[in-house]
């Protein structure tokens, strides 16, 4: 049941973990990990690297540690993620994978520039984050969304670049970031 959209087809998780490709011993971020869908296709893909499943919600994360479990995964993670807060190790990820979550941050920049801090120096930030629906939507109505050039310009006012956009997904955008070059 907590997996059932991100897990069907018509919003084409394969070819989102394709396009990201984690290797054998890199350690990710779910930042907004819900029922772990994503987080355990990682886990399996990573080996013996490190999976960090991050959310708000207590219920998601402990149907997550279970599954995982059940699955033979030892290498997820779940963090329980409070405020700005994030127990995540410092400078310690290739990747940080955020699929429909930036719609819930109130200040991203400031945000995106404190999950610096997290990232390898070669670390990436894939974004993957509704398109704006129809006014009678759950989307039009409530707000579920952030225009794909309004993350683009709060990621470049945080420091970092556009890697790469992909426009293979239905309802959403999906982007990935890398840390500016900063010389002092």
């Amino acid at each position: 049941m907590f997996n059932k959209k991100a897990s069907d087809p018509k919003n084409k998780p394969d070819q989102i973990i394709e396009a990201i490709a984690p290797k054998p011993g890199q350690s990710v971020a779910d930042i907004g990990s819900g029922g772990g869908y994503f987080s355990l296709r990682f886990a399996e893909m990573v080996g013996e690297g490190r999976v960090y499943a991050v959310d708000t919600n207590p219920e998601f994360l402990e149907y997550v540690k279970n599954i995982a479990r059940e699955k033979g995964l030892d290498n997820v993670i779940p963090i329980l993620a409070s405020g700005d807060e994030l127990d995540l190790p410092e400078k310690g990820l290739d990747l940080i994978f955020m699929r429909n979550v930036t719609h819930h941050i109130p200040n991203r920049v400031e945000y995106f520039k404190n999950l610096k801090r997290f990232l390898k120096p070669d670390g990436r930030i894939a974004i993957i984050e509704y398109k704006k629906g129809k006014i009678f939507t759950f989307r039009g109505l409530f707000g579920h969304h952030v225009p794909k050039e309004t993350i683009i310009r709060e990621m470049e006012e945080s420091g970092y670049s556009l890697e790469k956009e992909f426009d293979f997904l239905p309802e959403q955008h999906f982007t990935i970031y890398v840390v500016k070059n900063e010389r002092r």
